[in-house]
């Protein structure tokens, strides 16, 4: 029969596999109110820097395991930056001249997989508020950096969600163990799964492929994958140093770390720009195709944190490219959350703005939409830009490009063709959310092969995102004149771009008041037959701001309409008056989003143009 202690024996002798050191927690001489294992770290220290003096390396060892934080999560984050990005100290050598070193508790190079301690230990007993003994600890170099909680498979009295709950009784008993933990793992022995020690049982997953190529289906033996796919020495340093990150959220800290897509995909995208990178490569590096809901915003942050990092890259600048203003704020802002991996970010918000960011030195990281790569336009006694003037030729600058495929293809002219002049010497990849083939454009042959897939049957699979379910309800669209397309290319033909003249017909007739009325009847009854038997809400996509107020007073003007919202953005110079109540500022949408997603709140649909 499986028990506790076998599911555990069978994590440490995986571990072992691993090459990493067992101890069995009773026989460490160590006072259990502490969780740092001091000598071991000292011991460290002493032989990474050995040209310190005494005093130093013991007041390194101090720095280290004196966290400052008014609460559990802020010292967490504060240990985190030392760990992760080290601390300087000043020192006089033996000769009295001035000295500086950066010290890190962890050798996270190359060769940090054979020069750290890694010690498996279990069955220590640590005094807090209470005495607890968690299953297993995984100390590097006498800092208690992992945490398994585990459970017996076959008590039927117990199961994963009983770990998640006792390790948040292991933060209140003893929550010094915390102030260092990178990561925490839950198991009942069929089960296994990872995630940060402050998150909720929702936020913890498994980890689902040992090569980042070949997903593991099976549901047995998920800790045998989540060892062998994110233990080994040298990914587990990687994962500590580059995948975790806090978000501070007004003070209040949200910790998170990567799930095995963004682990895997990420570090192919790293490899791929080594090779692709200006002179290294064409500056193609490639396409990451992770599906809507996955994730993909924190995947593009922590690639731009390693990206800044490679001393192969000099201090390279990141340009992220969205092409709507509406997403380019948003994923700024995700990017600002990001902050201790990415560092400072600059918003380009004019076209002269950009210019004079991207005609600076090396280094940054900077958002801008594609439309801001545009030719200045003259005035009658100065004639207008005919080419966009080339901004920068360093070989450093890599255009990271939101949801490639959609304004991309340009390249012979038009904004596309325009970031390139500006831009001769960088090198691109692309992220997207949703299929990369396209029929009249190829993304593979702008950005490069596809570096890695998570589509969305594999998010589905994993809870990543839920599942879509597609019914189709035909309402037509009735052009007086089918000929439109032919007609407006004519008129058009020495128009750089007659697409807002077709846009326009195509709105207009969508927006007809009979077919709007009919949709909004159609929706709201299939909506009220749905939630008598199955409680949930509704969004609903309209193809431009103008018929999402439509479609708003369609449906408010029929009888047992629910509460209901338009959330767009908004221009109060342009805008009819009458749209005045659709337009918020941020606070209030963030507001309406949080309204929208807890199940008992009133608010029940949404219509949205693209958010």
């Amino acid at each position: 029969m499986t028990t506790e202690a076998n599911i555990e024996n069978a994590t440490i002798d995986w571990l072992k596999d691993l090459k990493y050191n067992y101890t069995l927690g009773t026989e460490l001489p160590q006072n259990n109110k502490e969780v740092v294992l001091k000598d071991q770290l000292l011991a460290f220290i002493k032989k990474q820097y050995p040209q310190l003096p005494n005093e130093v390396q013991l007041l390194a060892v101090a720095e280290f395991t004196n966290n400052v934080g008014a609460d559990l999560e802020h010292r967490n984050r504060n240990f985190h930056l030392k760990c992760t990005k080290g601390i300087d100290f000043n020192y006089e050598d033996a000769q009295g001249n001035e000295k500086a070193v950066h010290i890190y508790p962890i050798d996270f190079t190359v060769s940090g997989k054979d020069n750290n301690s890694f010690l498996v230990v279990n069955q220590f007993s640590i005094t807090g508020k209470n005495k607890r003994r968690p299953d297993i600890i995984i100390y590097i170099n006498g800092l208690p950096l992992i945490v398994f909680e585990l459970k017996n498979w076959y008590d039927e009295n117990t199961n994963i969600k009983e770990a998640h709950n006792q390790i948040q009784h292991y933060k209140k008993d003893i929550p010094v163990l915390f102030e260092y933990n990178a990561l925490t793992i839950i198991s009942d022995g069929n089960e296994a799964q990872h995630g940060m020690f402050s998150s909720d049982m929702e936020w913890f997953a498994p980890w689902k492929s040992i090569n980042g190529k070949d997903t593991v289906t099976e549901d047995d033996f998920q800790m045998h994958t989540l060892l062998f796919g994110l233990f080994p020495k040298e990914r587990l340093l990687n994962y500590i140093k580059n995948f975790i990150f806090h978000e501070d959220h007004n003070g209040s800290l949200i910790k998170k770390g990567a799930k095995y897509h963004q682990f895997f995909g990420v570090n192919f995208a790293v490899e791929a720009a080594k090779k692709s990178v200006r002179p290294f490569g064409d500056g193609r590096i490639g396409v990451i195709w992770h599906t809507q809901g996955s994730g993909k915003s924190i995947s593009m942050a922590i690639y731009t944190g390693i990206l800044r990092s490679l001393p192969e890259l000099k201090n390279p600048t990141i340009v992220v490219q969205v092409d709507r203003s509406d997403l380019d704020m948003q994923l700024y802002e995700n990017f600002v959350l990001a902050k201790d991996l990415v560092g400072d970010v600059q918003h380009a918000d004019s076209t002269e703005d950009l210019r004079k960011l991207l005609s600076a030195g090396a280094g940054g990281v900077i958002f801008t939409t594609i439309e801001k790569f545009r030719l200045k336009s003259g005035s009658d006694e100065v004639l207008g830009e005919l080419e966009h003037p080339v901004l920068s030729e360093r070989e450093n600058i890599i255009v990271m490009a939101d949801e490639a495929h959609r304004t991309q293809y340009g390249l012979l002219d038009g904004f596309a063709s325009n970031l390139r002049k500006a831009l001769p010497k960088a090198s691109f990849i692309g992220f997207t959310g949703t299929p990369v083939d396209s029929k009249d454009a190829d993304t593979e042959e702008v950005f490069g092969e596809v570096i890695h897939t998570y589509d969305i049957k594999q998010a589905v699979d994993d809870n990543a995102t839920v599942n879509i379910f597609y019914e189709p309800r035909l309402a037509k669209l009735h052009l007086w004149n089918e000929s439109i397309d032919n007609e407006v290319d004519e008129i058009t033909q020495d128009i750089e771009d007659n697409s807002n003249l077709k846009w326009a017909a195509v709105e207009d007739a969508a927006g007809s008041e009979d077919r709007v009325t009919k949709i909004a009847n159609d929706i709201l009854n299939h909506f009220t037959n749905r939630i008598s038997t199955l409680d949930g809400k509704a969004m609903i996509v309209c193809m431009s701001r103008r018929n999402c107020v439509k479609m708003h007073n369609a449906l408010t003007s029929l009888d047992s309409c629910p509460e209901i919202a338009v959330v767009m953005t908004g221009n109060i110079s342009k805008d009819p008056v009458e749209w005045n109540e659709h337009i918020r500022t941020k606070d209030a949408t963030e507001a309406l989003k949080k309204r929208f997603r807890k199940n008992n709140d009133p608010l029940k649909i949404v219509i949205v143009r693209d958010m």
